[in-house]
């Protein structure tokens, strides 16, 4: 069986709609739970009317949601169908209270990220040789700020949960990564024993690291205790997963090289700030791990820190900050935007040593072969340096994650100023493949779901509230978008290593570098936009 593209037994259920997602449950005389949650980011609910909604057709029950496992607190309106419980819970009366810090607001945290740069340290992740000596003997340096916005996971299927309380026992039935950590969640607001708790896991419209926490189940949990051992549904709004979501940190990046004066790069420098992920999950998740101070945390700087070129002198660092939106794991976590940085960087030093990309990297990977053989794959698949049509370029990006390596190039072209990526050319060295078939899928899947964040992706808070509602404002590449994609897997007697991720991280940086070439400028910045 191993090697073997072997088809997958899921697909049958997941064509004919035989399969159970958490959505599709159906328990006798079940009710149905429609929520809404303070809009401003860090808010509290002061007050609620709830007699209008309640004289809506359908509508059993209002309960008032407090904040647990980090949801943000609310209300519910339970009814004898999910749109009789959306539409009543539309019309309760609320009053919302600011946080006491005040409003956040992204453009802020922007202009106090790039200042924390200039004037904090943080903390040192990586240092090889002398960066300072190199920087002071140069005969040129070159600089460079990047950043990356707050991402939605905007999982297909919405946050949801269904749950049963009677008798002291409590059954869960929900699309979870972490079952167990449901479990503890819902035993702690239900306030019984953990052997007390059932969870059942149904199949996931989408987890990307959403999935990874336990809000949903802390509510539906709550909900289903105010209603007498009747079975209840849980279901967001798209609205309510958009604005409520753990949202993928906004990073800034400095990074700089030091030429010497024959124009050969002596060092590579970089420093980004943002906030840490792991400790701000554990808080949520495993209270019992979390402290009143963070550890330095490896998630927020990964792909920076642990470059493969040999560069003779290097410094990498992190400042990790606190800005108050709740932040959580996005698929492929700090390598989804710190691959951007360094891989856009290492093309602009690329083309101020006047060398070709692919050959600027190879002459810096020669102590570590695995990583040149992918990158030398997937140029010769894409047969880098060819002729393309007209207005079409070429942008390349080496990048490793979770264990595995991965190359691509992208071909892209210009329509109406926004980059149409055509064609992704992907080579991975994923260790022993196990299927091949899965891996070329789930490089499908990464590269689509990194070019709808490349294009698109970008959350804004604005007085304390998320402005991307719904897939209007907030859009995912779809089909008429979406590239050809080329799965070349290295052979490899390694052990297996991780495919449902590596392939977001090089995407962006792969397409921004085409666009420089077809634009003579540097896209510094996500969503990319010329």
């Amino acid at each position: 069986v191993i090697g073997l593209a072997t088809p997958r037994s899921d697909v049958p259920a997941k064509t004919n709609g035989t399969a159970v997602f958490g959505m599709d449950i159906r328990l006798p005389n079940m009710l149905f739970a429609s929520i809404v949650q303070v809009p401003q980011m860090g808010g509290s609910l002061s007050s609620i009317e709830v007699q209008d909604a309640m004289a809506m057709p359908g509508v059993v029950k209002c309960v008032q949601l407090s904040s647990a496992s980090g949801s943000a607190p609310g209300y519910a309106v339970i009814a004898k169908s999910t749109w009789h419980a959306y539409q009543a819970a539309q019309k309760v009366k609320a009053q919302w209270v600011q946080r006491k810090e005040g409003a956040i607001d992204t453009k802020r945290i922007e202009s106090e990220l790039q200042d924390k740069l200039k004037t904090e340290s943080g903390f040192t992740f990586h240092e090889q040789g002398d960066v300072a000596k190199a920087e002071a003997g140069a005969a040129r340096v070159i600089q460079a700020q990047y950043k990356a916005p707050y991402l939605a996971h905007a999982t297909m299927e919405p946050m949801n949960c269904t749950a049963h309380f009677k008798g002291g026992l409590l059954e869960i039935w929900a699309p979870t990564q972490v079952p167990g950590l449901a479990r503890a969640a819902a035993a702690k607001v239900a306030n019984v024993s953990a052997d007390k708790v059932k969870v059942n896991v149904t199949l996931l419209g989408g987890g990307f690291g959403r999935r990874l926490e336990a809000d949903v189940v802390a509510q539906a949990t709550q909900i289903a205790m105010a209603l007498d051992g009747v079975p209840v549904q849980m279901v967001w709004s798209r609205e309510q997963d958009m604005s409520n979501d753990f949202y993928r940190p906004m990073h800034v990046a400095q990074l700089s090289a030091a030429l010497n004066a024959k124009g050969e790069v002596e060092s590579l420098r970089i420093k980004s700030a943002g906030d840490a992920i792991s400790p701000r999950w554990m808080s949520r998740v495993l209270p019992a791990l979390s402290g009143p101070l963070d550890a330095p945390d490896k998630t927020t700087a990964e792909g920076l820190f642990d470059l493969p070129y040999a560069f003779a002198n290097q410094h990498m660092s992190h400042v990790s900050t606190r800005m108050g939106v709740p932040i959580g794991f996005w698929r492929s976590v700090g390598h989804s935007h710190n691959a951007f940085f360094s891989e856009s960087f290492i093309d602009e030093l690329a083309f101020e040593t006047k060398q070709d990309p692919l050959a600027f990297r190879l002459s810096l990977l020669k102590q570590v072969p695995r990583y040149a053989a992918v990158l030398k794959l997937a140029a010769e698949k894409a047969k880098w340096g060819a002729a393309l049509p007209a207005g079409h370029a070429h942008g390349l990006a080496l990048h490793e994650s979770f264990g595995s390596i991965v190359a691509q190039v992208a071909e892209i072209s210009l329509e109406g100023g926004m980059p149409r990526v055509h064609r992704v050319v992907c080579a991975i060295d994923c260790g022993t493949v196990v299927n091949p078939g899965t891996v070329a899928q789930q490089v499908e899947s990464s590269v689509n779901f990194a070019l709808s964040a490349a294009l698109f992706g970008k959350i804004d808070i604005q007085e304390g509230v998320v402005q991307q509602t719904n897939f209007t404002n907030y859009p995912l590449v779809n089909l008429a978008q979406s590239p050809v994609v080329e799965t070349w897997i290295m052979p490899s007697t390694q052990s297996p290593e991780g495919v449902g991720e590596p392939a977001v991280p090089p995407l962006a940086p792969a397409v921004a570098n085409a666009m420089f070439k077809l634009t003579g400028q540097r896209a510094r910045s996500l969503p990319l936009k010329t």
